[in-house]
């Protein structure tokens, strides 16, 4: 209840004479901190007592030409915020109420007669614009449920009416804030509002209203719910086209940056709609890129929207390919733009990181968009331009072009390596020129694209050309006139050896490594620092070649650790700690130990010292750490206690996140490169990137601790599990989700080996099953709302080995969930490939797309992959007792058999049933009817991986089929000879098809003798043995075929011991082979048989068999039998 100073207070403020209102709202404005906070607490008590009277005031004031206008605009900001179903000053503060309701009929009426009223007071301009936001504001909360009828028709009458512009724009500027929620009711009038925009596009005086109008035009197109409402609106994209221009011809280019940015949502939004007029569009668009004489900005706006037309690729696949004639220009564009740079004193002097000295804006935006365009249209629309223009760049004087061609190179490798592949020895000579330029930021630009080259066309490039390419980075590292062309070779090293085996590199060590200590010894600071990146990278790719360089290198390094202290040597000092790591990690726990001690000695004690928030050492030191623990193994664990503490605070941290109104104009600080800004819908989020990589890097590495330490991990996993289980929904950072989902099973992992193996005081299976409890359902959960395809990939594989750990701890409940995520899996997975398939059906669709679109079907078949992985496991851990489930999930599954799909579903597919059928045995036959003609279609499927799926899955029938499978025997029998007496059969690609078809041919003749010819069956199989490349059925083979033999099979051994000679061969080859082809026990099995054969048959039979046998065989028997 308001006491009756607070009522006197309130009626003075809101009582008939304005004047007391205004003081508070220029109090509110006040500079004075005690002034205004009394002002906001007064206004805050008129909200909770006098709401009606409040906001009713606000609009007068607002509508009152005679208020001072910037007491207008603070009302109209007030009034919006008053109306926002959100609103609160203090984000940490309960959001008050919305006031709306508080309102009573009569009061919501006078509200919204004064909004329109005083837009139609033609205010100035700041006003007019927070008058449209309030009005804005309060219809988002009337339009739906249409309790604002006057308010389109008042729109409408002030949209058309161009001798007052300024209600015009406003009115426009409503429409396009609203049409998210006016598109369906304006579909009867879409012709009226058509008109409408045609004229206000067309203003003959005003480039306001043309860019309100356009604004109105973009936002409507995107939110009608038709490509055939939009057609409606097609014609309007010449008008929409000169609003840009003729604030362009006019010098306005402030409104025509406006313009451009509104053209650049519509192209990434609806590209579709500019289709049929894209040649003018696009043209229009280059034009403006290639006028050196506009600003900057308006150039950069331009390029964008080409670009951005380019990778609309699910919206309009491959429309930009089709004009090559485009891509040639903007391409010629952007390798102007990249001669926008100059001769920094800066850049040569090298005394800090800056690499960007000297680079003009132009320079940054080119190299981004040649990246992006590169990879949205792809090398064969590409590399044919750039084929072109580089080489007029690079036989040109200037060296600003030779800089130009290479960094081209570097920036479009990732979008066109498949076909700059095909062309790498051109491309490697051109990059190789560049270091012998005589300008230093050339033969960086050349270094540069090597590196870059390394990376994107690497392994090739590594293999084919590391002959010319590491003598050219050697040299480069000599040129101590240039250190940052000396650093920057270092760099490259990096690039180069990432993608390299040690046999490669190894040759080159020698050299490599002395340079980099002299580098080391003598280098500016930067130099330094390349220098210990190169040699980390080196010993990691050298791994036990490195040993020879270790004693050489290892006290440069220390010494570099421990003498480093200074602020200005932070980054050396932490790359030490990398490099140390590295190099230990390659070199071994025996060479390293004794360094191992003193590095951790001093680690320790920075661990304790506190560092700045900016300080590289803390990321650097966390995974030296975990480096340290995978190169030391056990013997880590007394330095857990000191690794942990920060380590689960940096995985802890909260992401520092900022939160604002996509229309505020309270910008996030958009100069700080740490924070990345998204906008999504309305909103607009900044997020600071660098917690962000600390967490996940932390997060990285308490995998790293539980995967090597297993059950020495167990003593963190209560503080450990309760930290990354809710980071599998972390959806501001994917590298965040994708450790803590590696993290689940080896949590799992360590707590089960603990617990087995007495290591775990006081706790026992239970334990695990409540780890168990905590981490499936939480994984399941995660993978219902995971957005990345790859991400659900990853954590099917993760819940697959918390499943095979967990094993019959799961209970009915767990399994129930499990199987209906799957389905929801395989249901979203389908949905995104039919989604893609109606892509193909777009006109501008050509193979380049294709290509891409089968790249993004490969991963799906990753998920089905690992859905097979998951069901796989059910079935082996819960028998029969899962079928119910499977009897749910086999609508899913029997339709990835068909022949529409892919070869790798049907192979999934058929890889499901067979597990099914080898571990439920009797009580899968119910599914016999269903898959087994599924099985003998597929035993000669053209795919040899769905061949050798289906054939294993015939012999594990003809093993467990019994009656139901005898029927089929014949067309079984005549299914597999087809694959076994293929002319390729024992090709590479084929022969473990083969193996599984004659393990199956043997389950046959084992199980189902009375069914077949077995006088000719049997002498077949045998002809067929011993199989070699299929270790798993080879050793189920010829334990058969010893059992057969062992109970003397008459009709294996043949009339009279015809195939005796053959039985002994295949025993003689399969004991050859050692423990490859047959198990210990069933090595001893075949030696006693031969040696009762010995004993038992004459001398001369033997003899005869032994001299069929090849030289080596003969001795390895004989040996075998005379001990």
């Amino acid at each position: 209840m308001a006491s009756a100073e607070d009522q006197a207070a309130a009626a003075a403020l809101l009582g008939g004479d304005p004047a007391a209102f205004d003081a508070l709202l220029s109090t509110l404005m006040s500079a004075s901190n005690a002034d205004r906070a009394a002002a906001e607490a007064a206004f805050h008590r008129l909200r909770g007592s006098h709401p009606e009277p409040l906001a009713l005031r606000l609009a007068s004031s607002l509508a009152a030409p005679a208020t001072p206008a910037e007491l207008r605009a603070m009302a109209a900001v007030l009034l919006r915020k008053l109306l926002s179903p959100t609103a609160s000053s203090d984000s940490s503060a309960a959001a008050p109420p919305p006031l709306w309701p508080l309102l009573s009929p009569d009061g919501q009426a006078a509200l919204k007669a004064h909004l329109l009223a005083a837009l139609q007071s033609d205010p100035p301009k700041p006003i007019a614009k927070k008058v449209c936001d309030a009005i804005s504001e309060l219809a988002t909360l009337l339009l739906p449920e249409n309790t604002w009828a006057e308010l389109l028709p008042f729109l409408f009458r002030a949209a058309s009416t161009p001798e007052a512009p300024n209600p015009q724009e406003s009115a426009l500027l409503i429409f396009a804030r609203l049409a998210d929620y006016i598109a369906e009711s304006l579909l009867d009038h879409l012709m009226t509002i058509h008109n409408l925009l045609a004229s206000a596009l067309a203003h003959p005086t005003s480039p306001d209203v043309r860019i309100a109008a356009l604004s109105a035009a973009v936002n409507l197109v995107q939110c009608l719910p038709t490509n055939a409402d939009r057609d409606k609106m097609q014609d309007l994209l010449p008008a929409m086209m000169r609003a840009l221009t003729d604030c362009l011809n006019s010098s306005q280019e402030a409104s025509a940056q406006e313009a451009l940015e509104l053209l650049v949502e519509l192209a990434g939004a609806e590209p579709r709609f500019l289709r049929r007029q894209i040649a003018d569009v696009a043209g229009a668009m280059l034009q403006i890129a290639e006028a050196a004489q506009l600003e900057d900005g308006t150039r950069h706006l331009a390029v964008e929207f080409v670009i951005t037309l380019a990778e609309a690729r699910e919206r309009a696949p491959g429309m930009m390919r089709r004009l090559p004639q485009f891509v040639g220009r903007l391409f010629q564009v952007l390798m102007q733009m990249l001669l926008d740079v100059e001769d920094d004193p800066a850049w040569h002097t090298a005394e800090t990181e800056d690499e960007d000295a000297g680079e003009g804006n132009n320079y940054g935006v080119a190299q981004e968009c040649l990246d992006r365009l590169a990879i949205a249209i792809g090398g064969n629309a590409v590399v044919p331009i750039a084929s072109e223009l580089l080489p007029q760049y690079l036989s040109a004087p200037e060296w600003q072009k030779h800089h130009a061609a290479l960094i081209t190179l570097a920036q479009i490798a990732e979008g066109c390596a498949k076909v700059m592949l095909k062309n790498l020895e051109q491309v490697v000579s051109m990059i190789l020129n560049g270091f012998q330029h005589p300008h230093p930021r050339v033969r960086w630009a050349a270094i540069n694209a090597i590196g870059q080259l390394s990376t994107d066309l690497g392994p090739d490039l590594q293999v084919q050309y590391h002959q010319k390419v590491l003598p050219a980075l050697a040299n480069a590292m000599d040129d101590f006139q240039n250190p940052r062309v000396q650093a920057h070779a270092a760099s490259a090293i990096l690039n180069f050896s990432e993608n390299c085996t040690p046999e490669i590199l190894t040759p080159y060590l020698d050299g490599i490594v002395s340079k980099l200590l002299v580098l080391l010894q003598n280098g500016k600071q930067m130099v330094q620092e390349g220098a210990l990146t190169a040699l980390a990278s080196v010993a990691d790719s050298s791994q036990d070649h490195f040993k020879k360089y270790y004693d050489a290198v290892m006290p440069y390094l220390k010494a570099i650790l421990m003498n480093a202290t200074d602020k200005s040597n932070r980054m050396l000092r932490a790359k030490s700690m990398e490099c140390i790591s590295l190099v230990g990690m390659a070199v071994g726990k025996d060479k390293f130990r004794d360094d191992a001690k003193q590095v951790m000695e001093v680690l320790m004690a920075l661990q304790g010292t506190p560092m700045e928030t900016d300080d590289p050492i803390t990321s650097y030191m966390l995974q030296a750490w975990a480096r340290l623990c995978k190169c030391l193994g056990q013997d880590f664990l007394p330095y857990m206690h000191v690794v942990m503490p920060p380590l689960l605070q940096s995985a802890q941290l909260k992401p520092d996140v900022t939160i604002t109104s996509a229309e505020s104009d309270d910008e996030i600080e958009s100069d700080d490169d740490s924070i990345e800004t998204i906008t999504l819908g309305d909103k607009r989020i900044g997020i600071r990137t660098s917690v962000l990589e600390e967490k996940a890097t932390a997060c990285n590495m308490l995998c790293c601790y539980a995967d090597e330490l297993k059950e020495g991990f167990f003593p963190w996993i209560d503080q450990v599990a309760p930290t990354l289980v809710p980071l599998l929904k972390f959806y501001f950072h994917e590298e965040v989700r994708r450790a803590a989902v590696a993290a689940m099973p080896e949590l799992l992992r360590s707590a089960k080996l603990a617990v087995e193996k007495g290591q775990a005081p006081g706790r026992d299976e239970s334990y695990v099953k409540q780890l168990s409890d905590f981490i499936i359902p939480a994984l399941v959960e995660a993978l219902h709302k995971e957005p990345e395809t790859e991400m659900c990939s990853s954590m099917l594989d993760s819940l697959n080995e918390c499943m095979q750990l967990s094993g019959c701890l799961l209970d009915e409940n767990q399994v129930r969930a499990i199987s209906d995520e799957i389905k929801n899996v395989i249901i979203a997975s389908a949905t995104r490939k039919r989604d893609r398939s109606e892509r193909t059906k777009a006109e501008d669709f050509d193979a380049d797309e294709g290509e891409l679109l089968k790249e993004e079907n490969e991963q799906e078949e990753e998920v089905f992959d690992q859905v097979g992985e998951c069901l796989g496991t059910l079935i082996k851990t819960f028998k029969a007792s899962f079928l119910p489930f499977f009897d749910e999930l086999s609508v899913y599954v029997t339709p990835m058999l068909g022949k529409d799909k892919t070869a790798e579903e049907r192979r999934i597919a058929i890889c499901i049933f067979d597990d099914i059928a080898e571990q439920c045995r009797e009580s899968a036959l119910k599914y016999y009817d269903t898959y087994v003609p599924f099985l003998l279609e597929a035993s000669n499927d053209d795919n040899s991986d769905v061949r050798q799926a289906a054939v294993y899955g015939l012999g594990v029938c003809a093993e467990f089929g019994g009656l139901t499978f005898r029927p089929l025997v014949g067309e079984a029998l005549s299914k597999l000879n087809n694959v076994i007496r293929h002319p390729e059969a024992q090709h590479a690609d084929n022969i473990m098809a083969y193996d599984n078809a004659v393990s199956a041919l043997g389950k046959i003749c084992q199980f189902h003798r009375d069914g077949i010819d077995a006088a000719q069956v049997i002498p077949a199989w045998l002809g067929c043995l011993p199989i070699k490349d299929d270790k798993i059925e080879a050793k189920v083979v010829h334990d058969q075929l010893c059992s057969m033999v062992e109970r003397s099979d008459a009709q294996v051994l043949g009339p009279h011991s015809q195939y005796l000679p053959k039985i002994v061969s295949i025993f003689a080859e399969v004991l050859c082979n050692g423990k490859e082809l047959a198990t210990d026990e069933t090595t001893t099995r075949m030696i006693s048989v031969l040696k009762r054969f010995q004993q038992t048959l004459p001398p001369d039979f033997l003899a005869s068999t032994f001299s069929t046998l090849q030289p080596q065989q003969q001795l390895m028997l004989q040996s075998i039998l005379s001990t």
